[in-house]
């Protein structure tokens, strides 16, 4: 009988054992594979095709309605890419594409625009200096639903020579003045284009699915804009590695690059570009914010098209403040980088 109790110790022992080793399995389950995938990575497994639909927008995280938050550099920093070739065409136009009211003040495609001198004010005006984008030719603005009714005609005899307009953030949100303001702005005359603020807790793939479906492909339009930033007030709170982020930009870039024909801009602010963007992305042209010093201060070395030198500004035609722009370029540069976006 003293014996008999060797046998039933030694299956306890088993029990115990194989309890404690299952404590383990967390630390072996191998990772899931990125489902983010650029043109020249090749997923380990199949990737779903994104669903924009209504299902997505329940199941998504809330999103906010976002607000964009030395020796002058020679104007010759931009050079353009070529365009996609056989780029397929859309069989219908979508339906944010609506006959203008009045074709008169309309400019074709590959014509010469005219270029209206700035005349804004800034609530909170900064001194430049020599590098004060005064001194550049053409400028513009960007815009947003709460910029509210914006007098078009009015806001182009100010200075607003281009647009960019608010269309899209993450996977489900459409800007509700995106529409209007795209076709007003045309209507008026003013070269426009469209961003898109980044969601870094949904796929890439997804948002650039969501950005091409509310966003029509037209002639003469600028490219498309990713805006890239942190923003404090997000309910995603995720900070990505560089490795990351530049993946996630690079599926979305290439997804517009290809239905648009045009190399998307990169539209960033100093910190983010600091931690993620110094030395990457060397073939894409940049859209830069510095409302307190020029970009070669803040972007070293760092070529760019686009500055955004307040956040503050004052104009006939609009309630409020409006972030204002420059072209980095003259007036005939201007004029040819535009015709290399008309076909």
């Amino acid at each position: 009988m003293r014996f008999s109790a060797v046998p039933a110790m030694f299956l306890a022992c088993l029990v115990l054992a194989g309890c404690t080793s299952s404590s383990t399995l967390d630390t072996i389950v191998p990772q899931q594979p990125s489902r983010e995938t650029t043109s020249s990575v090749v997923p380990t497994s199949p990737v779903p095709s994104a669903n924009v639909g209504v299902a997505v927008a329940q199941a998504a995280p809330p999103q906010e309605v976002l607000a964009w938050a030395g020796t002058v550099p020679e104007p010759e920093a931009f050079r353009p890419q070529a365009k996609t070739a056989a780029t397929p065409m859309p069989l219908e136009r979508p339906v944010a594409v609506i006959t203008p009211a009045t074709p008169a003040v309309l400019t074709t495609p590959g014509t010469r625009t005219q270029i209206y001198s700035h005349r804004f004010r800034d609530a909170k005006p900064i001194n430049f200096g020599r590098a004060s984008p005064r001194k550049m030719a053409v400028h513009g603005v960007d815009v947003s639903r709460w910029q509210g009714e914006i007098d078009w005609p009015k806001l182009r005899t100010q200075g607003a020579n281009f647009a960019y307009i608010k269309a899209t953030d993450g996977g489900d949100h459409l800007d509700p003045m995106f529409k209007k303001n795209w076709r007003k702005a045309k209507e008026a005359g003013l070269k426009r284009g469209a961003y898109h603020f980044f969601y870094w807790c949904r796929t890439a793939g997804e948002q650039a699915d969501w950005f091409i479906r509310n966003v029509p492909r037209e002639a003469g339009a600028l490219p498309p804009v990713i805006d890239v930033e942190y923003n404090g007030e997000s309910s995603c709170k995720r900070r990505l590695s560089r490795a990351r982020v530049l993946e996630k930009m690079q599926v979305f870039m290439d997804k517009l690059e290809a239905h648009y024909g045009q190399r998307p801009i990169i539209y960033t602010a100093p910190d983010f570009y600091q931690d993620n963007l110094t030395g990457e992305l060397l073939d894409y042209p940049f859209w830069l914010r510095s409302v307190a010093a020029h970009p070669s201060k803040r972007y070293p070395g760092r070529k760019w098209i686009f500055w955004q030198y307040s956040g503050s500004g004052l104009s006939h035609g609009v309630e409020g403040k409006i972030d204002l722009n420059v072209f980095h370029g003259n007036e005939n540069e201007w004029q040819n980088w535009l015709a290399r976006r008309a076909s």
